[in-house]
């Protein structure tokens, strides 16, 4: 929910809008950018409530501006995800849900997940992935959870790419891969900006790139996610 990963779904929506339509066409967007002190302050105290209301409260001014589909960009607040879609009537494109598709399309039965901790520990995401796409979702030990989302909140939000960084994450999927993991979620919507396939053995599923994607399908009208509203 970062600016800095706000930016690079704005930037993937209008380049493939203007790819599929040409010339100089782009999205039409409403984009809603919070102040993230103010999330992660809620995140960090285990204030759910009112992150919810946050949410919700937002999900409603869209709507009424004009908004024909919701995308949050942040894979952390797909926790309140239910509560949102209950309060508005346009579809809330879940961003577990192109995620999960894509690595079933690529044969992947048994898929590492990198996140926030509360990504990675709650059930919100690994849950959805295993009931709806049938995925065995794995996640780091104890400690690479901490170190995954220490460089998260500590960096990568503050817009600090280091590349010990890069080499820590790249031991973190090593050892996922180890223990069966045949392919990696980028989990949290800045870690693309870390690693990229390059990184891992093994593929590696962007959820920045696949839910920008998502977005644009709906809007292009070719959407597989909206129908039952998207949940």
């Amino acid at each position: 929910m970062s600016w800095e990963s706000s930016a690079q779904y704005y930037r993937m929506i209008n380049e493939q809008v203007r790819d599929a339509l040409g010339g100089t066409h782009s999205a039409r967007v409403l984009l809603w950018s919070f102040d993230f002190s103010e999330v992660e302050a809620l995140q960090h105290a285990g204030d759910w409530d009112a992150a919810t209301r946050l949410m919700v409260d937002v999900a409603r001014r869209l709507q009424a501006a004009g908004a024909s589909a919701l995308v949050i960009c942040t894979n952390t607040m797909h926790r309140m995800a239910d509560t949102v879609q209950a309060a508005i009537h346009v579809p809330l494109l879940h961003i577990a849900d192109p995620t999960g598709m894509a690595a079933k399309a690529a044969g992947i039965q048994r898929i590492g997940l990198l996140g926030t901790a509360f990504t990675m520990e709650h059930d919100f995401y690994k849950g959805r992935l295993a009931q709806r796409h049938g995925l065995d979702v794995l996640v780091p030990d104890a400690a690479d959870r901490a170190l995954v989302h220490r460089i998260i909140y500590e960096e990568l939000v503050q817009g600090r790419v280091l590349p010990e960084s890069r080499q820590a994450y790249r031991g973190v999927m090593q050892r996922l891969v180890e223990r069966g993991a045949q392919g990696i979620i980028l989990g949290c919507t800045e870690i693309m900006l870390l690693v990229g396939a390059d990184d891992a053995s093994v593929p590696l599923f962007d959820t920045t790139a696949l839910h920008a994607q998502a977005a644009v399908d709906h809007l292009l009208g070719q959407d597989p996610l909206s129908a039952g509203k998207g949940t």
